[in-house]
């Protein structure tokens, strides 16, 4: 017998019609889709394929999910996915559940020549996504760039407004298994990097596109996110994009909360927040990373030595000097005048000395450093941070509050891009490239879902590739008998009672409101 390899170890090819999966571990996310109505609420939304032929809403958005989930980066990873027979047959089952025996026959006969594919070809998947994509949006926004505009943000055409719709309807039911009354919004952009032809300059001098994003921290979900060239700033039009996340936000919730870097330094947005605007939330308190320019310095310069305290951070009952010291500041910009009975925005400070020395002989040049500074008249040099708030607590609470902005919130951003397929655009049209970071959002959000309800403890707070080598990459062999699927697993003791345990909880959830 001729060896194949190095090792002794024959490859055979498996001619027993059972059919077997190395992803049995996506069956609890399979469940949470089911028990969302994900398939039904697709073709609903959506609207693209409501042709009787073909792919439906609902196989197109949960092929993208699963896609996302398994570790595909592009729409070709699909035929790995059709690969896997084992999966193959639970997403059939799975895409079948609540139907009555009329639906599903109908279901069946919309491929004329009978189904032979689980998931829909690459071909077929970029098709889907150009569905998303506006023609006269991608004619007004090459007009927009030759007028010189700075930022233009291309309309959503109606099947790319219903994936956003679809997100907001996932939030609302997850919402209702796990209620929160309170949203802590934190608001800021990402920038992906491509080097698609189409594809404009970000403000770091490459080539992408900067979506933005609303994560909602309480419950660990991205609300809202609208997808944006690699142009526009982060700065530009927050107050509608918050106003239109307060509009998704479920009726259970009570309270809301604001936190953003300095993109959120607009005095548009701090007064709709300060002053109460929005009628079902009023007053929405908030904490914003705010401009260091020379005002603010010079009000910094101000401040008395002993108004400066040490920002000293407490964990497990235990303080840890940070080196860093924060005062409140007495510093009114022009932007904030007001009446003498409207809200007041307190300002603080943090400044930490710059321990970076000079070296002989570039005194004189001109050095940038990535974040801003300020030398005292005496010499000592700083670095520099000013926030603006309207919440009364003592400055040290506030600050450290809007710092748990940059741990769950920017760590979401890396798993869209790395851990998730956010990081590789599939197309030079803007829509369709709008609707495959929809989808991906959709994916990141059951995720977080899976962990928070199904897996719990220890499993919350691990990222995509910990859950998948852990969790979802277990072997399952597929069974049919009496007209029962089983799925045999094969893998460690721990991770398959595991997802016995988180299929139970799952099934256990109640049935979610129609959405």
């Amino acid at each position: 017998m001729m060896l194949q390899g190095v090792l002794s170890i024959q490859c055979e090819v498996e001619r027993v019609g059972m059919a077997a999966t190395p992803r049995a571990g996506l069956l609890p996310y399979l469940d949470l889709m089911a028990k969302l109505g994900l398939w039904r609420a697709a073709d609903r939304l959506v609207g693209a394929r409501r042709r009787g032929q073909g792919w439906t809403d609902g196989q197109q958005v949960a092929a993208g999910v699963l896609l996302n989930l398994a570790g595909g980066g592009a729409v070709e990873d699909l035929s790995t996915l059709e690969g896997d027979g084992g999966l193959g047959e639970m997403v059939r089952e799975a895409e079948r559940y609540g139907m009555s025996r009329k639906e599903r026959r109908r279901f069946e006969r919309r491929f004329r020549k009978g189904r032979k594919r689980s998931f829909p070809s690459a071909s077929s998947a970029r098709r889907y996504l150009e569905e998303c994509d506006d023609p006269t949006q991608t004619a007004a926004r090459e007009a927009a760039l030759e007028a010189g505009v700075k930022a233009f943000i291309p309309a959503a055409n109606e099947h790319l407004r219903g994936l956003v719709e679809l997100n907001a309807s996932v939030v609302g039911k997850l919402q209702s298994w796990s209620p929160s009354p309170v949203a802590t919004l934190d608001m800021d952009a990402t920038l992906v990097a491509s080097q698609k032809r189409e594809a404009l300059y970000c403000y770091k001098h490459f080539t992408g596109y900067q979506p933005f994003n609303v994560w909602w921290a309480e419950q660990q979900l991205v609300l809202r996110s609208e997808f944006r060239d690699g142009n526009v700033p982060a700065g530009y039009q927050q107050l509608r994009v918050l106003e239109e996340s307060l509009g998704q936000l479920p009726a259970s919730v009570g309270a809301v909360y604001l936190r953003s870097d300095s993109a959120g330094y607009q005095w548009d947005l701090l007064k709709y927040c300060a002053e109460g605007k929005n009628a079902r939330f009023g007053v929405i308190e908030f904490a914003v990373a705010s401009d260091v320019d020379d005002s603010f310095k010079r009000a910094v310069a101000e401040t008395p030595e002993e108004g400066w305290q040490p920002l000293v951070r407490t964990v497990d009952g235990m303080r840890f000097e940070t080196g860093q010291e924060w005062a409140e500041v007495c510093f009114v910009p022009n932007e904030s005048a007001r009446k003498k009975d409207g809200p007041s925005y307190r300002f603080l400070a943090i400044r930490e000395p710059l321990r970076q020395l000079d070296l002989p002989g570039v005194e004189t040049q001109q050095r940038e450093l990535p974040f801003p500074t300020m030398e005292y008249a005496d010499g000592r040099k700083y670095k520099l941070f000013g926030v603006v708030t309207n919440r009364d607590l003592s400055g040290d609470e506030v600050l450290w509050w809007l710092r748990e902005r940059c741990g769950k919130s920017e760590e979401a951003h890396d798993v869209m891009k790395r851990d998730l397929a956010g990081g590789t655009l599939p197309s030079g049209r803007f829509g369709a490239n709008a609707a495959w970071w929809q989808v991906m959002i959709l994916a990141l959000n059951i995720h977080s879902a899976v962990k928070r309800l199904a897996l719990g403890g220890a499993w919350v707070s691990r990222r995509m590739k910990a859950v998948r080598f852990g969790f979802i990459e277990v072997v399952g062999r597929l069974v049919r008998h009496a007209r029962r699927l089983s799925v045999r697993l094969s893998g460690t003791r721990e991770a398959v009672e595991k997802i016995i345990e988180a299929r139970r909880r799952i099934a256990a959830l109640a049935q979610a409101p129609p959405g």
